[in-house]
């Protein structure tokens, strides 16, 4: 009798398990899916009068990586069209040599930029932090901004960047073909968190 009692209770902890897999795997389907739809369906830009540079990886000789380069030319082209404050967002990483903000700065005010324009937070090592470090480093008022990041990654920055009270639009670069999967598996990832965070608020 005691052996049925541990083999039930053995069987019904596997389906326990069996359906928390089922309910993960189906979690991260739909929100995979609200990733893409957002991504390709993102809203058109408004008026701005401040721009945000969230940033990337550097690489070990202190250049920025492709896809920080990207978003650095996207951001360029944009200020080319009219002069306006920029924030460079990025602490340093790990086996980065320099913050990713010093890094972006350096670049953008090589190719033109006036250096009076950038201002820096070095501090920042996530999405939330980037934003609200640079919000708080615009002129005041400044609640127009245009965020400047890779275009599987706007939809999550400009949900935070309107949780933050700002009003932003987006200015999204590509990245490499090979990176497809795993950035989007991470953004993925990334989405439940903020859900988490959003609706089950940690003490």
């Amino acid at each position: 009798m005691a052996g049925r009692k541990k083999s039930g209770c053995f069987g019904l902890l596997f389906k326990l398990i069996g359906w928390l897999i089922a309910l993960g795997a189906l979690s991260f389907a739909v929100l995979f899916g609200l990733l893409l739809l957002r991504e390709y369906t993102l809203p058109r830009q408004g008026s701005y009068s401040a721009m945000i540079v969230l940033g990337a990886q550097v690489n070990p000789d202190g250049s920025p990586s492709i896809q920080l380069e990207w978003r650095l030319s996207k951001a360029l082209d944009v200020y080319r069209q009219g002069r306006m404050p920029v924030v460079v967002t990025g602490a340093r990483g790990q086996d980065e040599p320099a913050t990713e903000a010093s890094v972006m700065r350096d670049w953008l005010v090589s190719r033109g930029v006036d250096p009076g324009d950038v201002r820096m937070d070095e501090t920042s090592f996530n999405t939330k932090d980037n934003i609200k470090n640079a919000a708080a480093m615009l002129p005041a008022g400044a609640l127009d901004v245009l965020i400047v990041t890779s275009d599987y990654h706007m939809p999550r920055a400009l949900q935070i960047a309107r949780d933050l009270g700002l009003n932003p639009s987006g200015a999204a670069s590509p990245i490499k073909p090979e990176y497809w999967v795993r950035n989007h598996v991470r953004e993925t990832l990334a989405w439940g968190k903020y859900y988490v965070q959003k609706f089950i608020p940690l003490p």
